[in-house]
């Protein structure tokens, strides 16, 4: 079975601070019901300590408020949403058949981690009362398979009515969905629904919404999260037009559609007028990055950034900030960003220039390139190179690459007078210096993201760079005094971090040859750590 759950009075409404007019609250509760919407989610229950509701608002603090709002007469099942933490459970009154039938509860995965006892007593409280309870474990591509596991365990102890996977961010595709639904049907006891709720930032929610109830098919009721019109913040949520109509024809439901359509022209086109919801680059970006929408919202309102600027000042924020919002802290990251980005597209065709079509040599100072030199020298005689040292002065490079600002300075004497790529993160000291974007050779979504090699081979991307060979680029290894080719580089401040350092360089390597399938050929001329791990994968 697929239940439809309108949750346009509630997501929907955060747009506008919830603030619909008592009127507009009734006449669409009544209509969405007359459309035979299975579920609809009338608003919040919030602490009365934190909203003082006095009417013309979907922010309730009782469920005696609600009662005017809701249409006994239809079938539909009334529900408010919780956010936990933001509601005192124990003042909840006894469901008595007048207000909403069912609550459901949001909670973080630091909630879970943090307070699962706390948690747990507050889903008996909704039960106990008298409510269908559903649970909703917010940005469910969040757990680990292990962490969902124990969310699933939680939920199979209280048995509520339904459990939602929830694409808090809107950073899903099909083999997300896929995944997490075959894990939570493996584990969830049979009789509790999977809820659906999706955000539009990939423009996959509809297709999602498809792929849903095709994998669920004769396994497991489900309820799928809607909006009239998608409204809702940054890209918004699926269309519940586009669900129902797609219900109704091809999957032989019975919905209202045209009722549906009268609603958004009625209620929803008004507040289109004055508000932006829908697909946007700059929605994109908080879906990649799987930020919370007011960071959007503050950057593209607060400063005339371009899209690129917005995913690069995203992808500064720490990922667990990023999912709620600090504009004191995007404030200090904007400063930062605007101090060192620069525009080097005339030198990436200076670069590209010096380049041509040669094959690039990249030598890593590495402890490798010490007993491979004759190796290394056989293989720039014999092939049409373009030799590139990273963070040292190599004699036998053509230029030297610095994404390090230590090992910049501290090799002034030996650099001066010879052709080097700076990062526009370092402040060089020389004019003639080729200085290229900082955050155009990052991943952010790696803790180590400034390794300099890796740092290179983005800008040998941005080049288009068709082979390139590595050489030096060795891994770091506990058993040796010395990784590099000398003491003056070695840090063992860093000896713990290793095998983190390793295997997240692997992770960085992997996807970047990935990226460059069918168009550029990376090989390791020395022993590498990365390489091995390449191997294994593959052989797996």
């Amino acid at each position: 079975m697929v239940r439809v759950l309108d949750c346009t009075l509630r997501d929907g409404g955060r747009i506008i601070d919830c603030a619909f007019e008592d009127s507009y609250i009734k006449e669409m509760s009544y209509k969405l019901a007359a459309a035979k919407i299975d579920i609809i989610e009338i608003g919040f229950l919030r602490d009365w300590r934190n909203v003082n509701y006095q009417g013309n608002s979907t922010f309730f603090t009782d469920v005696e408020q609600i009662i005017p709002f809701v249409d006994k007469s239809s079938d539909a099942m009334y529900v408010a949403f919780v956010d936990f933490g933001m509601f005192d459970f124990d003042t909840l009154k006894p469901h008595d058949g007048r207000s909403i039938e069912g609550i459901r509860v949001g909670f973080t995965k630091k909630n879970f981690l943090n307070e699962k006892n706390e948690i747990i007593r507050c889903l008996h409280i909704v039960k106990d009362r008298g409510y269908k309870l559903f649970i909703q474990g917010v940005n469910s591509l969040s757990y680990t398979d292990k962490e969902m596991l124990e969310v699933i365990e939680m939920v199979n102890e209280v048995e509520p009515f339904g459990f939602g996977i929830v694409d808090t961010y809107g950073a899903m595709y099909a083999d997300d969905l896929s995944n997490i639904f075959n894990l939570i049907n493996n584990n969830l006891l049979k009789d509790i629904c999977i809820d659906f709720h999706s955000h539009n930032n990939y423009q996959l929610s509809f297709s999602l919404a498809q792929e849903m109830i095709s994998i669920a098919y004769g396994k497991r009721d489900i309820i799928i999260d809607a909006t009239l019109n998608g409204m809702g913040k940054v890209a918004g949520n699926l269309n519940t037009e586009l669900l129902i109509d797609y219900l109704v024809r091809k999957q032989g439901m019975d919905y209202e559609f045209n009722l549906i359509c009268d609603l958004i022209d009625d209620y929803i086109y008004p507040y289109k007028e004055s508000y932006q919801w829908g697909y946007s680059i700059p929605s994109l970006m908080a879906g990649i990055y799987q930020s919370h929408p007011n960071n959007i919202i503050y950057l593209t309102s607060k400063f005339r950034l371009q899209s690129r600027d917005i995913k690069n000042l995203i992808s500064m924020i720490d990922p667990q900030l990023r999912q709620r919002y600090d504009y004191d802290n995007i404030e200090k990251l904007y400063v930062e960003y605007t101090a060192t980005k620069i525009d080097d597209m005339e030198t990436i065709k200076t670069l590209k220039n010096l380049i041509g079509n040669k094959k690039v040599l990249v030598i890593v100072p590495g402890n490798s390139i010490k007993n491979n030199k004759e190796k290394i020298d056989v293989y720039a005689q014999e092939n049409d190179v373009y030799t590139i040292s990273v963070n040292f002065v190599d004699p036998r490079a053509d230029i030297t690459f610095y994404g390090n600002k230590k090992r910049y300075f501290n090799f002034a004497a030996e650099r001066a007078n010879k052709p080097c790529i700076v990062v526009s993160n370092i402040s060089p000291d020389n004019e003639n210096d080729y200085v290229v974007n900082y955050y155009d050779l990052i991943n952010t979504q790696y803790q180590y993201f400034e390794n300099s090699t890796m740092m290179l081979l983005y800008l040998l991307r941005r080049i288009g760079v068709e082979e390139i060979c590595l050489a030096g680029f060795d891994g770091f290894n506990k058993e040796l005094d010395n990784n590099y080719i000398n003491d003056f580089f070695q840090n063992d401040r860093h000896i713990n971090e290793f095998d983190a350092i390793n295997r997240e360089i692997s992770q960085m390597l992997e996807e970047y040859i990935h990226s460059l399938k069918y168009k550029c050929r990376v090989s390791f001329l020395t022993e590498s750590m990365y390489h091995k791990s390449r191997k294994e994968a593959k052989n797996q």
